[in-house]
């Protein structure tokens, strides 16, 4: 097996490791129907439809109904749970009309009714509910704004709660008084069921003032739309009532269970790694920082353990997970995992016995088809073969087209699971 096909069998094998079914059947054997009441299914999420399929295959006619929102391409074969798609990274009236429908399947949970809740990432974007007057417009630009200025996970849905009439637990709000059971795939490091899809059924420890802060943080109450800016100004004055908080009794008939995050991910790359002859090097489970400057760091610490003053010796993989952030000056196309990828084939141009592979566990990167890279010393030369000017692609965000040239881009299609990102270097010993 070469070293390229090693690291890809690497991520496989950590992919596989997040397969949303036997994660929904283990929780679920723990959940208790109730009596009288109706079984009724929510969710959103790129990975909510596999794990209504998997729901369905456990409950069978005990679920009543249901409705889950995917991303295109990402729906999976339902019988009683309706299942739509929307748009994502940015939302689209699609996603809005979605979260008009869940909500409304929440709020008709009677005191009786068990409401199963199924959310993964992606469900905030899929289900924008723009408190008026914000408008879907309002909501498209400021997460475009937020995306291109390197704001991670918890900072865009801090803000997102606080203009939602879904988001920050006020899902769970709106199911009151029905008994609300949600099983969660992490996609954020740390697992805070608040920042999961936004938090739809946990308490939200955000406020208005910390999300008004975060926009002035990345330089845009200038530049987000007004009624976004109004608004935040408003709850941080205290005219607006809060998000529902952990002392809400809305809470008291509210589960949240966190069934699969990115531990799952990594331990698996670990023992596929060991098994293949790579001594496994677990970096964190919590990566984060701008992709390129990260690419630079971990080839850095790879040439060290091939020329052997590293931590662990070669042949090794050196695993990371978590995610990335990229903060967007050009105008190419990419993502964080492809910017990754690019900026680390520049640092081993012309490097022997060195892979590196940055890859989202969910099967896309950004706005592409791809799900991130796998490149080698041989990368660059490949891409400059084919006309590409590697280093100005990656001034202007433009990963994609280069990393496509030099055929080194990962493409899964949806995995139906969204477990952060892989971070993979495999290192081999040097020829003696």
């Amino acid at each position: 097996m070469t070293l390229r096909e090693a690291a890809r069998s690497v991520f496989d094998a950590a992919v596989a490791a997040g397969d949303v079914s036997p994660l929904v059947r283990r929780a679920l054997a723990d959940v208790r129907l109730g009596g009288s009441g109706r079984v009724r299914v929510v969710g959103a999420g790129k990975a909510s439809g596999a794990m209504a399929a998997a729901a369905e295959a456990v409950l069978g006619d005990a679920i009543a109904d249901g409705f889950v929102v995917v991303k295109d391409g990402y729906g999976a074969a339902t019988r009683r749970v309706r299942m739509v798609e929307a748009g994502h990274p940015v939302p689209d009236a699609r996603g809005e009309a979605a979260a008009r429908e869940l909500r409304a399947v929440a709020e008709g949970a009677g005191p009786d009714d068990l409401l199963l809740v199924l959310v993964s990432g992606g469900g905030s974007a899929l289900t924008p509910a723009p408190v008026p007057p914000i408008t879907l417009a309002d909501k498209q630009a400021m997460t475009r704004l937020l995306l291109a200025a390197g704001a991670n996970i918890n900072q865009l849905n801090a803000i997102r709660k606080h203009c939602s009439l879904l988001k920050g637990g006020q899902l769970a709000r709106a199911a009151a008084p029905a008994r609300v059971h949600a099983l969660l795939l992490s996609d954020v490091i740390g697992d805070p069921l608040d920042v999961i899809a936004s938090g739809p059924t946990a308490p939200d420890a955000s406020t208005f003032g910390e999300a008004l802060a975060i926009l002035g943080r990345f330089d845009l109450l200038e530049r987000a739309p007004a009624s976004i800016v109004e608004r935040l100004r408003r709850g941080e004055r205290g005219e607006l009532p809060e998000t529902p908080k952990p002392d809400d009794p809305i809470f008291r008939r509210v589960t949240n269970t966190v069934i699969g995050n990115n531990a799952l991910v990594v331990d698996a790359a670990a023992a596929r790694a060991g098994a293949l002859g790579y001594a496994p090097h677990v970096l964190t489970r919590s990566l984060e920082g701008e992709a390129r400057e990260v690419a630079g760091r971990l080839v850095t610490l790879a040439r060290e353990i091939r020329a052997g003053r590293g931590p662990v010796g070669a042949p090794a993989g050196v695993i990371a997970g978590g995610e990335t952030t990229v903060t967007v000056r050009g105008h190419g196309r990419g993502g964080r995992c492809q910017e990754f990828g690019l900026a680390a084939a520049l640092a081993l141009d012309g490097v022997d016995g060195i892979a590196a592979l940055a890859a989202g566990t969910d099967g896309t990167d950004g706005p592409t088809d791809a799900a991130g890279a796998l490149v080698d010393g041989g990368s660059i030369g490949r891409a400059r073969a084919q006309g590409i000017e590697p280093r100005a692609r990656l001034e202007d965000n433009d990963s994609n087209p280069a990393l496509a040239a030099s055929g080194d881009l990962v493409v899964t299609g949806p995995t139906n699971t969204n477990l952060l990102d892989l971070y993979l270097l495999l290192i081999e010993a040097p020829a003696k």
